[in-house]
């Protein structure tokens, strides 16, 4: 009995941090400790907003009747992180910046069932597509396109590695370096090699971005460094072509809604996955189709072979 009462406070933690691990799409709850760890040095209305996000999707995905193995794994908590995160970044007033994450959180853990089951039909991964349709619903009624800053000697003064670690670290809305460290560190615990595309998508979208012409506040920030982290590692185990096919996608949609002046936030990184995955699939589908005839003829030829063998070694021949 009091084994048993103790386990349970342990495995809410342990599905809390896993939650927050899943933003940087590891099922680990040391990484999500990091994840938490990064906020709380950038800054604690981060880490309060994450939580309180978290809980309430994860209360939701109970009252739903979801798979209890999902909740625990962390599926159905970190898009309500992640709403609660933007809640917390577009809306300036405390009291309903955590009244928006709770209602949001709540939406986007009812979404997820109905949409991860379209979405799987389809062959693909909700990731954060949940916490995007949720924050996009209520987006309009607090954004304000921000000003244009204009991009003024980049390169004189913009630290290259602090910039490429803050990148790693607005994967989960954190905003400095050393919370990118955390944040790359928690990842290499749960997989050094996806440590490895998680810091070369950040560098690539981040380069990519600065010989387009970006601007320097925007690169020293991290904003343009955290969607091609994020597509990296959803395709790490494509390999370093996709990967990199992807990053490059995720660019070109970043540089769009930042001509249109759309708040982005994570759609580049989903869309870009998306689409490198179904293409591979249709490559897959094409390939094995012309295949297809060569087999049927290798197939008859190997049994003209065998019949030859049997009519030769056969007592009747």
């Amino acid at each position: 009995m009091s084994a048993a009462l103790h386990e349970e406070p342990f495995d809410a933690l342990r599905t809390l941090l896993r939650s927050f691990g899943q933003i940087v799409l590891q099922r680990n709850a040391a990484t999500g400790a990091c994840v938490l760890a990064a906020w709380l040095v950038s800054d604690a209305r981060l880490a309060c907003a994450a939580l309180t996000g978290a809980i309430a999707a994860n209360v939701g995905a109970v009252l739903r009747g979801y798979d209890p193995a999902d909740t625990r794994d962390g599926l159905h908590g970190f898009n309500g992180a992640l709403a609660g995160l933007a809640a917390s970044i577009f809306i300036a007033d405390d009291a309903t910046a955590m009244a928006v994450a709770i209602l949001a959180a709540t939406a986007a853990a009812w979404l997820l069932g109905p949409w991860a089951r379209l979405l799987r039909s389809r062959g693909l991964g909700f990731y954060s597509s949940p916490c995007l349709l949720v924050t996009w619903a209520w987006l309009p009624l607090v954004y304000l396109a921000p000003a244009h800053v204009a991009a003024s000697d980049a390169v004189s003064w913009l630290d290259p590695m602090r910039g490429l670690l803050a990148g790693v670290a607005q994967t989960s809305f954190a905003g400095n370096a050393l919370a990118g460290v955390l944040i790359l560190g928690g990842i290499a615990l749960s997989s050094m090699r996806s440590a490895l595309f998680a810091l070369a998508g950040a560098a690539l979208a981040t380069s990519a971005h600065w010989l387009i012409g970006a601007d320097s506040a925007s690169l020293g920030a991290g904003l343009l460094g955290f969607n091609g982290a994020l597509t990296a590692l959803a395709l790490a185990d494509c390999g370093v072509l996709a990967a990199l096919a992807g990053v490059g996608v995720s660019v070109a949609m970043q540089q769009a809604a930042i001509v249109s002046g759309l708040p982005a936030m994570t759609a580049p990184f989903v869309v870009a996955t998306w689409t490198l995955r179904l293409l591979m699939r249709d490559t897959r589908r094409t390939s094995n189709r012309s295949r297809a005839p060569d087999s049927a003829i290798e197939r008859s030829a190997d049994l003209g072979r065998r019949e030859e063998t049997t009519r030769a070694v056969s007592p009747e021949g």
